[in-house]
């Protein structure tokens, strides 16, 4: 994939997600120098097996796992820092050189307790299926200009007034959700003062980073999580994730301009899924009929397949639902 004219490719999933992105991107990070993963949070799992090793990695990508390449978390994540460090923890034990290979930006946006709080508490979140990790009211925090940044650790009386608000905001929506549960801004500042000694040694200016290495002509692999059609613009709206999962996405969530890259590799499976609920198209008896009277009568074997069971709704009934 990588060539004299292509080198800063981007792999995207073009269904909604678990189309094997993560493979993908274990082979082609071999040839890279440089990946760097542009959105998302801790809900995407990638898993790769080396031998009798078995890795799943959530927010590190997987480039970490080959020798001398650099890894990168963009701006355009939301970081779940306690559970970064679980994921390095157990690279290390396992033998994996992680130190001077991973950077941080120290503008993506953390996942903090309360966000996880609201999302697990949230009855409209687990109408839509989400991970209930807290990514969605992190993505909410960043957009409300409220959200904890990675840079912020750097200055405590900021850090205790950005937590404070949004703490504030987190109990507001629990107590409208009738939850009996609160958001205690004392333990989310313990846990990063905790935190803040291993994260900040991480925290780089990442678009800068990888800019300079895309103008000394490194190989570079952007990677995001889910898939095309949970897209928050683009996809099955409102039964999406929080960002933007296209290949678009990549350039803001990295922080590259647009022109910077080179190639966009979609990754589809044979059979359709998805996460969470919300519409799936499926064949309906009628087409998967008149498809197979087709081919029959064009010399060609019938190969349509029922992708998903039960009672999701066809095509035609989601398109009559959307014009009602």
């Amino acid at each position: 994939m990588f060539s004299s004219t292509n080198r800063t490719v981007v792999v995207v999933g073009a269904q909604w997600g678990d189309e094997g992105k993560g493979k993908l991107v274990d082979v082609l990070a071999e040839r890279a120098d440089w990946v760097v993963r542009y959105q998302g949070g801790a809900n995407a799992g990638h898993t790769v097996d080396l031998g009798d090793l078995s890795f799943v990695l959530h927010q590190i990508p997987s480039g970490i796992l080959h020798r001398g390449v650099r890894c990168a978390i963009g701006n355009g994540v939301v970081l779940d820092p306690d559970t970064l460090f679980t994921e390095i923890d157990e690279l290390v034990s396992d033998g994996i050189d992680v130190e001077g290979r991973l950077y941080v930006s120290e503008r993506a946006h953390l996942v903090l307790p309360y966000h996880k709080l609201v999302d697990g508490e949230s009855a409209h979140t687990q109408s839509i299926g989400t991970t209930g990790r807290g990514i969605g009211p992190a993505y909410e925090d960043k957009v409300a200009r409220r959200g904890v940044r990675v840079l912020d650790l750097r200055n405590s009386a900021r850090l205790r007034e950005l937590v404070t608000s949004g703490a504030e905001h987190a109990n507001m929506q629990l107590a409208g959700f009738g939850s009996q549960k609160r958001a205690d801004v004392d333990k989310t500042i313990a846990m990063l003062d905790r935190l803040a000694e291993r994260l900040l040694p991480l925290a780089e200016d990442v678009a800068f980073r990888v800019y300079q290495a895309m103008k000394s002509g490194a190989a570079i692999l952007l990677e995001g999580a889910q898939g095309s059609l949970l897209d928050v613009d683009h996809g099955t709206y409102p039964f999406v994730t929080s960002s933007s999962t296209t290949s678009g996405g990549a350039a803001i969530g990295v922080g590259l301009p647009p022109t910077a890259i080179d190639a966009v590799l979609g990754v589809v499976k044979a059979y359709t899924t998805r996460v969470g609920s919300g519409p799936l198209p499926r064949w309906t008896r009628r087409w998967r009929s008149e498809f197979a009277r087709s081919a029959t009568s064009s010399g060609r074997r019938p190969v349509a397949r029922d992708a998903v069971g039960g009672s999701m709704p066809s095509s035609s009934a989601m398109r009559r639902a959307s014009m009602a």
